[in-house]
C-alpha cells in the first residue's frame, strides 16, 4: 500500500491542495507516530478501522484527479458562464437584491465571521451575540410581536415550524390546519408533506364564508398573487375557535404595511433574504420567527437572551438551552438546532446600515416602481388579479402568457408563468425604469416613459403603517461605511474563530474553509440566480450539482444523492421520511418503530419524531458500543412494526464499531431499514463507505466533512444519499429544473424551500472534493485519525480517555473524562472550558455525549504545533487542578473558577486574588504578543433564563 499522507511538494512546485490543507506534513507525522507507536498510517488506520468494512482505492472513479487551485476555479468559472445571465423577477419570496459593499466584504468574505462556529461558549461569541440580538429586534420590531429567535432554515420550513407551535399551544381538539389559498406554493407542497408524517389534516381556504374549527390557520401577507388583505377578523374567528394564527410576512412590506401581530397573528414567519442576502439559487438564506408573549418556551431553533457576567455586566449567551434538540431528544419538539447565522448578520447588518429611514425609501421605491408598472398595464386595458399590492402583479393576458414570458426572456428578464392566461411579475431594490420599459414591451406594448407611481395606492388606509420600528440607536448610529466597517470589526474582535486558532469541537469537525473553496460563491453567476429560473438558463447550476451529487454517492456507497435539505437535521428528516414512503408503498404501515441508540445525536430521536416514528432506546455497553443482546431483544419486541434503526458510525462515542455488519444484518432480517448518521464521516471517508456497512439512507453534513464553513452555527447542507429502493422517494420539489437525478427520479416531498436547498453555496464543496481528487479525501481521513489518536495518547495519562477501540485507538475525536479529576480536586467540566479561554482555545465539546467530559477533535487541518499547543494547555490546567486540590489556591478562588480573565480584571482595581496577574491572563508566555482577549467574565446562564430579555439592551446597561 502507498503511503496515506502525501509527502510534501518539491521546493519551487506549485504545492498540490492537499498540501494546503492537510497541516501534518512528512517530519509531523513521523513524530506523531512515533507517539502513538505506530510505524505508518497504514496500520494506525487499519488497526482502527475493522478490517471487515475496509474499502480500497478504487481503480477507475467519478472523481477527477485532483485538480490545482487555479484549475478548479478555471472549471468553476466556466460552470458560472453555463447560467444565463437575466433579471429575475420571478418573486415567489425571492428577490434580487444590493448587498453593501462593507457587508459583503467584512461579513460574507470575512472569516473572523464565517468560520466561527454555533456560539455554545458565549464568553468568547459576544460578537455575532450582538449581530444576532440586532436581528431579533429587527424582526420583533418589524412584525409587531414580542420575541424572535435567531433565524430559520427559510421561509417554507418556518412556517412548518409555526404550525408545529399552533399545535403545541393551541387548546382546539381537532388536527386540521387551515392554509391560505394564496400561499406561496413551495410552501404548500412542504405543508402537505410534512403534515401528513404527524397526521395534521391540512384544508386549503381563501378564508370567504365559514371558518372552520382548526388548530391553527396560516395567512401570507402579502399572498403569492401580490394581494394585501386585512386578516384581523379572520384571526378573531380563529383565536375564539381555540386556535392560533400564524402569518408568513414580507419584511420590506412591512416597513409600510401594519404589522402581521396588530392584525391579530400569534407568530409571525417568513424570510430576510431580500435584506441584502444574495439570491444563490435558492439560499442560504435567513428565515425568522417571532411569536406573541407566552409563547416564548415553544420557540424552536435558537434564541439569543442578555444575562450578565461574573461582575454583573450585561453579557449576551442562548437563552433557554433546555430546548436544544440534542438535550431533548425524543422529547423534542423540533429537529431544528441550528440558525442561519451568517445570513441573519448580514441581514441585521442591512438594517442597521440603512436603518428605519433607509428601508422605509427602499421599500417605497420598489412600491411606486409595481404600481407604474401596473398603471402602464391598466391602461392597456389589461387586468391584474388584486389591486392591492406591494411589490408583485399578477397580470391577465388570456392565451399569451407563454408568449409573455418567452419575449421577456430574449430581452434578458425572467418572470413568472402561472398558467396560460397569467403571467406574474415581482419587482425589487434594483429594478429600474428600463427594466420596466423592457417588461412592458415584453407585454407587446411601446415602452414609452412611464408615469411615476404612488406606494400601496390600492391598499386600504387602514393597513397602511403608522407605528415605529427600529428606534434603538444601533439602527441609527452606523451610517457611513467608515462607522459601519468599524462595528463589522468591533464585533468581529470580540470573537474567537477558526482564523484564531484550533476548534477542537468533537463532533462538530471544524475544518479549513479554503479562501478558493470560498470565491465562487460571490459570483454573480452564482450569487444572482432565483431558485426558479427556468432550466436553460442554470445548465452551469445543474451540471455542477449533478457532478456532485455522483462524488458523494461514489464516496458513500449510495446510488442517489439529493442536495435538498439545507441543514443536517433536514437530512435526516428526509431520509426519515424516505423510509417512511418505503414502508407504505409496500403496504407496511405498522412500520413505525425507529430503534435508537442511547449514543446518538440528540437531533435523531426529533427527527424520528416528526417523521411520524416511535423512537425505542437501544442501550451502549461500557465501551460505548451497541448493545447486541438488547439490541437483538428490542428488534425481537418489535419485529412486525420495525421501521428503522439509525446509528452513527463511526459511534458518538468516537470509535468503529467492529460488529456493525451484524447489526444492520439484524435489523435487515427484521424487515426494518438502516439509517446511517453521517455526522462522523470525516473519520471513515476514502476507508469505508456507509453504503457497505449495511446502510439505506444517510445524510451528509457537507459543512463538517467537506468545508462548507459553520458561520457562527449556520449555513449548513445535509444531503440525504440513499440505496436505489429508496431514491423514489427522496425529496422532489414543485420547481425543480429537473425530474431525472444521477440517482433516478426524486417524487418525495420537499424538505426546503428551493428546489437544491441552499445551492448558492455547494461551489464550496464542489471544489473541495475537485481539488482534494478520491486520493486526497482518503488522505484527509488519515490525517484526521493520526491527530486525534496523537491528542489522546498524549493526554491519556492526564486525563482518562473514556472510550476506545481496538488497540486502544479512537477515531476522529475522543472523549476526556473529567469527572475524576472533579471528584479529586472540585474543577468541573465548565471550569476547565472556561480556562481554556485564558489560554487562547476555545474550548472541545462538552458534555455530550456523556456529561462531565470533553469531546475533542482537532481535524486534518491543524498542525503539530497547534496539537501541541492544545496540549500543553490541557496538561497545565490539570496542574492548576492539582494545585487546587493540594491547597496553593482556596476552592473559591483561584483561576480556574474565576476563568475566563478580561483585561479589565488585571488592570481595574486591587489585585486581591491569591494567584498572580500574570497566571490569570498569560498562563503560558507564548500569548504575550498574540493574546485573545475575552470581552466578559464568565457569564451566570441561569440569570438569563429567569430574567429573560431578547432584544437590544438600551445604551445605559453598558455603561
Amino acid at each position: 500500500m502507498t503511503s496515506v499522507l502525501p509527502p510534501r511538494t518539491d521546493a519551487g512546485t506549485p504545492a498540490a491542495f492537499t498540501d494546503r490543507h492537510i497541516g501534518i506534513g512528512p517530519d509531523a507525522q513521523a513524530h506523531m507516530l512515533e507517539v502513538v507507536g505506530y510505524d505508518s498510517v497504514e496500520a494506525l488506520v487499519e488497526t482502527a478501522v475493522p478490517a471487515s468494512i475496509h474499502v480500497q482505492p478504487r481503480a477507475t472513479s467519478s472523481i477527477p484527479t485532483a485538480a490545482t487551485e487555479a484549475e478548479a476555479l478555471a472549471e468553476l468559472r466556466e460552470l458560472a458562464s453555463a447560467n444565463r445571465s437575466a433579471r429575475p423577477m420571478i418573486g415567489l419570496g425571492y428577490y434580487d437584491t444590493f448587498t453593501p459593499s462593507v457587508i459583503a466584504r467584512n461579513v460574507l468574505e470575512n472569516p473572523s465571521w464565517y468560520t466561527a462556529y454555533t456560539p455554545y461558549q458565549p464568553e468568547i461569541s459576544q460578537g455575532r451575540l450582538e449581530a444576532l440580538i440586532n436581528f431579533q429586534t429587527m424582526v420583533t420590531d418589524l412584525t409587531g410581536l414580542a420575541t424572535a429567535n435567531a433565524s430559520m432554515l427559510d421561509e417554507s420550513t418556518a412556517v412548518v415550524e409555526g404550525m408545529l407551535v399552533a399545535r403545541r399551544a393551541s387548546k382546539a381538539k381537532t388536527d386540521v390546519f387551515l392554509v391560505d389559498v394564496d400561499s406561496l406554493p413551495q410552501t404548500k407542497a412542504l405543508l402537505h408533506h410534512r403534515a401528513a408524517a404527524v397526521g395534521i389534516e391540512i384544508v386549503e381556504t381563501s378564508f370567504e364564508g365559514e371558518i372552520p374549527a382548526a388548530f391553527g390557520a396560516f395567512v401570507q401577507y402579502p399572498g403569492a398573487t401580490g394581494r394585501i388583505w386585512d386578516f384581523s377578523a379572520v384571526a378573531e374567528t380563529v383565536h375564539a375557535n381555540g386556535g392560533l394564527v400564524v402569518a408568513a410576512a414580507d419584511l420590506l412590506a412591512l416597513t409600510l404595511l401594519r404589522s402581521p401581530g396588530s392584525l391579530g397573528a400569534d407568530v409571525a414567519v417568513g424570510t430576510t433574504q431580500r435584506f441584502g442576502v444574495p439570491l444563490g439559487f435558492g439560499g442560504p438564506h435567513a428565515g425568522y420567527m417571532a411569536v406573541r408573549a407566552g409563547l416564548e418556551r415553544q420557540l424552536p431553533g435558537r434564541l439569543v437572551g442578555v444575562s450578565q457576567d461574573a461582575v454583573g455586566a450585561p453579557a449576551y449567551r442562548l437563552s433557554l438551552q433546555t430546548r436544544e434538540q440534542h438535550i431533548r431528544r425524543e422529547k423534542a419538539t423540533s429537529n431544528i438546532c441550528t440558525a442561519q447565522v451568517l445570513l441573519a448578520v448580514m441581514a441585521a447588518m442591512y438594517a442597521v446600515y440603512h436603518g428605519p429611514d433607509g428601508l422605509r425609501a427602499i421599500a417605497t421605491r420598489v412600491a411606486r416602481k409595481a404600481d407604474a408598472l401596473a398603471s402602464a398595464l391598466r391602461s392597456y386595458d389589461l387586468t391584474l388579479a388584486s389591486d392591492a399590492f406591494f411589490d408583485t402583479v399578477r397580470v391577465h393576458v388570456p392565451g399569451r402568457a407563454q408568449d409573455v414570458v418567452d419575449r421577456a426572456r430574449e430581452r434578458g428578464y425572467q418572470l413568472l408563468w402561472v398558467d396560460d392566461a397569467t403571467v406574474g411579475v415581482s419587482v425589487d431594490e434594483t429594478t429600474t425604469d428600463a427594466d420596466l420599459s423592457a417588461i412592458l414591451d415584453a407585454f407587446g406594448f411601446a415602452s414609452e416613459e412611464l408615469s411615476e407611481g404612488e406606494a400601496l395606492r390600492g391598499v386600504e388606509e387602514a393597513l397602511h403603517r403608522d407605528d415605529e420600528y427600529l428606534t434603538h440607536p444601533v439602527f441609527h448610529s452606523h451610517r457611513s461605511e467608515t462607522a459601519m466597517m468599524r462595528y463589522l470589526k468591533t464585533l468581529a474582535d470580540r470573537d474567537y474563530a477558526l482564523d484564531r486558532g484550533m476548534i477542537p469541537l468533537g463532533s462538530c469537525t471544524m475544518k479549513l474553509n479554503a479562501a478558493t473553496e470560498m470565491a465562487a460563491v460571490s459570483w454573480p453567476e452564482f450569487s444572482r440566480v432565483h431558485p426558479f429560473a427556468p432550466e436553460a438558463d442554470v445548465h452551469g447550476y445543474l451540471e455542477m450539482i449533478e457532478q456532485l451529487e455522483r462524488w458523494l454517492a461514489e464516496v458513500t456507497g449510495y446510488d442517489a444523492v439529493s442536495l435538498q435539505p439545507n441543514a443536517g437535521s433536514q437530512g435526516e428528516l428526509a431520509g426519515l421520511l424516505a423510509i417512511r414512503g418505503y414502508h407504505l408503498a409496500n403496504g407496511d404501515t405498522a412500520r413505525t418503530v425507529c430503534l435508537i441508540p442511547s449514543s446518538a445525536h440528540g437531533t435523531n430521536a426529533a427527527s424520528a419524531i416528526l417523521a411520524g416514528m416511535k423512537v425505542v432506546v437501544v442501550a451502549c455497553d461500557e465501551a460505548g458500543n451497541v448493545d447486541l443482546g438488547d439490541l437483538r431483544a428490542k428488534i425481537a419486541q418489535h419485529a412486525a412494526e420495525l421501521s428503522a434503526l439509525m446509528i452513527t458510525y463511526p459511534s458518538t462515542h468516537g470509535v468503529y464499531e467492529h460488529d456493525v455488519l451484524e447489526i444492520t444484518q439484524a435489523v435487515h432480517d427484521a424487515g426494518g431499514q438502516v439509517y446511517v448518521d453521517g455526522a462522523n464521516l470525516n473519520a471513515l471517508l476514502g476507508f469505508a463507505r456507509f453504503g457497505d456497512l449495511g446502510g439505506d439512507v444517510s445524510h451528509l453534513n457537507l459543512h463538517k466533512t467537506f468545508a462548507i464553513p459553520h458561520g457562527g452555527g449556520g449555513p449548513g447542507v445535509g444531503p440525504v444519499a440513499a440505496k436505489a429502493h429508496l431514491a423514489p422517494f427522496l425529496p422532489s420539489h414543485p420547481f425543480s429544473q429537473r425530474a431525472e437525478h444521477a440517482g433516478g427520479t426524486f417524487d418525495g416531498g420537499p424538505v426546503s424551500a428551493a428546489p437544491h436547498g441552499s445551492a448558492g453555496i455547494l461551489p464550496i464543496s464542489w471544489a473541495y472534493v475537485r481539488m482534494m481528487g478520491a486520493e486526497g479525501l482518503r488522505q484527509a481521513t488519515a490525517a484526521a485519525v493520526l491527530s486525534a489518536n496523537y491528542i489522546a495518547t498524549r493526554l491519556r495519562e492526564h486525563y482518562p480517555v473514556l472510550y476506545a477501540g481496538e488497540g486502544g485507538l479512537v477515531a476522529h475525536e475522543c472523549i476526556l473524562d473529567l469527572r475524576p479529576l472533579k471528584e479529586q480536586t472540585g474543577v468541573t467540566v465548565d471550569d476547565v472550558a472556561k480556562r481554556l479561554i485564558d489560554y487562547g482555545f476555545h474550548a472541545p465539546t462538552m458534555s455530550f455525549p456523556v456529561a462531565g467530559t470533553l469531546m475533542v477533535e482537532p481535524t486534518e487541518s491543524e498542525d503539530l504545533a497547534e496539537l501541541d499547543r492544545f496540549v500543553d494547555a490541557m496538561i497545565a490546567i490539570k496542574q492548576e487542578a492539582l494545585a487546587v486540590a493540594a491547597g496553593e489556591w482556596p476552592a473559591d478562588d483561584n483561576p480556574l473558577v474565576n476563568a475566563p480573565h478580561t483585561a479589565e480584571t488585571v488592570v481595574v482595581g486591587e489585585w486581591e486574588h491569591p494567584y498572580s496577574r500574570e497566571t490569570a491572563v498569560y498562563p503560558v508566555r507564548s500569548l504575550i504578543r498574540g493574546k485573545y482577549w475575552p470581552p466578559v467574565r464568565r457569564i451566570d446562564q441561569a440569570y438569563g433564563d429567569r430574567n429573560l430579555v431578547c432584544s437590544c439592551p438600551p445604551p445605559e446597561a453598558f455603561a
